[in-house]
């Protein structure tokens, strides 16, 4: 089992930046992959950013070039730094950990092991 925490959402104007941080905990040494998600009021759960074990990252078109996923292994945390946040990026981000059928499937939300809580994001205009 892992257990992942996320926090550092929060309420930020448009053109801000804020830093998402998911602690993971357990079985971690089986962790292939964690990734970001967000999902906005009505609609499905999209994948934000994902980052392999040996560090490649990857992004969704609507936020290349404005966020940045990072991990400290020592820490056992990944990183989601997000700037240049638009309003359309207002959602509940949730940090995920492992997917067991591998890069091909990260953008399945239903193939990711381990969840977070979720953690707010509230850009303003």
């Amino acid at each position: 089992q892992v257990q992942l925490v996320d926090t550092g959402g929060g309420l930020v104007q448009a053109g801000g930046s804020l830093r998402l941080s998911c602690a993971a905990s357990g079985s971690i040494r089986s962790i292939n992959a964690m990734g970001w998600y967000r999902q906005a009021p009505g609609k499905q759960r999209d994948l934000v950013a994902v980052i392999s074990s040996g560090g490649s990252p990857n992004y969704s078109n609507s936020v290349k070039g404005r966020f940045t996923i990072s991990r400290d292994n020592a820490k056992n945390t990944v990183y989601l730094q997000m700037n240049s946040l638009k309003p359309e990026d207002t959602a509940v981000y949730y940090c995920a950990a492992h997917n067991p059928e591998g890069s091909a499937f990260y953008k399945k939300a239903d193939l990711w092991n381990f969840w977070g809580q979720g953690t707010q994001v509230t850009v303003s205009s």
